[in-house]
């Protein structure tokens, strides 16, 4: 009878015949699979540097054309605004301060002015302060000779409200500039609104500047509410244009909702790529187009032209 120790020198060779099997195995297949790896980790490396050179080059030639635009901006925008007022308004804290800046110096360079200007806040949007809004619209403190719409709509009454005080009609008086420090005063307090100075000034048209786009349920009530604020400023002086990014021309955005109003995208322009210097020059050179009433899209989404004609009168 085979005893017990032939059963174990028999596993014990079973295992060491594999053991030995697998050392060999992976001795053979070593060498290939790291040259293989190798070859693998010196190709990425070599598509990382191109890579790494492209982003380089194309960052090269982005500075290249933004320093190209900002310097001939002036000359391009240069008289298209003469004398007239300009009323800046950010809808949302995104919005860059040098973005504000920058539009605030092309304005001059126009031969126009900033009047002032005003930083919407979220609570003016939020469907949630659309009684209180209602309730100082309608409470009977307003400034002599404002006219209201026959509507409960906060963002039409407040945005009609606003548009009056700040806004100087084509043909008409000029509003009172104790009305709109009034108003103004009034709205802070809600803090729905603030003004980058104590006294803002009527202007002829106004630029509005946004920035992302709104995200949550509300997204679309919050855009209708500064669609019609757009909207009253646009009517109540000789035009605006709504200025953002990419983003703001998404579904969510103040660009993109505009444009896909046909009725106001038709009587408002859109930019949407004015952190950059042509998006800036667009933003005037559409201002100065309103008030010969044309409206167009303006920036780098599809359907969109890269900027406005130049007029013919500026070198």
């Amino acid at each position: 009878m085979i005893d017990f120790r032939y059963h174990l020198v028999s596993l014990i060779a079973v295992f060491l015949a594999v053991a030995l099997g697998i050392v060999i195995g992976t001795t053979a297949l070593n060498e290939p699979i790291l040259t293989d790896l190798e070859r693998q980790v010196s190709a990425l490396t070599e598509d990382k540097r191109s890579l790494e050179d492209q982003t380089q080059r194309l960052q090269t030639q982005l500075d290249t054309t933004e320093a190209f635009e900002q310097a001939v901006g002036p000359a391009l925008v240069n008289g298209t605004l003469e004398g007239q007022r300009v009323l800046l308004v950010s809808t949302n804290e995104d919005v860059a301060p040098e973005t504000v800046e920058q539009v605030t110096a092309l304005v001059g360079e126009a031969g126009g002015s900033v009047s002032g200007t005003l930083s919407v806040l979220p609570a003016y949007s939020d469907p949630s302060t659309a009684a209180s809004l209602q309730s100082y619209a309608t409470g009977g403190g307003l400034p002599a000779g404002i006219e209201l719409p026959p509507t409960d709509d906060a963002g039409q009454l407040v945005g009609s409200l606003l548009a009056q005080v700040l806004m100087v009609p084509a043909e008409g008086a000029e509003p009172d500039a104790a009305a709109a420090s009034s108003v103004l005063s009034g709205l802070s307090s809600l803090e729905v609104l603030s003004a980058d100075r104590d006294t803002v000034a009527p202007a002829d048209y106004a630029i509005v500047l946004t920035q992302d786009a709104f995200t949550g349920e509300g997204a679309a009530d919050r855009n209708a509410t500064l669609m019609e604020l757009v909207a009253a400023l646009d009517d109540a002086g000789s035009g605006a244009v709504v200025a953002g990014d990419a983003a703001s021309a998404g579904e969510n955005g103040l660009v993109g909702a505009i444009r896909a109003d046909p009725d106001l995208s038709a009587s408002v322009s859109t930019v949407d790529n004015v952190p950059t210097a042509a998006g800036r020059i667009s933003a005037v050179l559409a201002l100065s187009a309103e008030a010969e009433g044309t409206s167009g899209t303006y920036g780098t989404a599809e359907g969109t032209q890269p900027v406005p004609p130049v007029p013919a009168a500026v070198p």
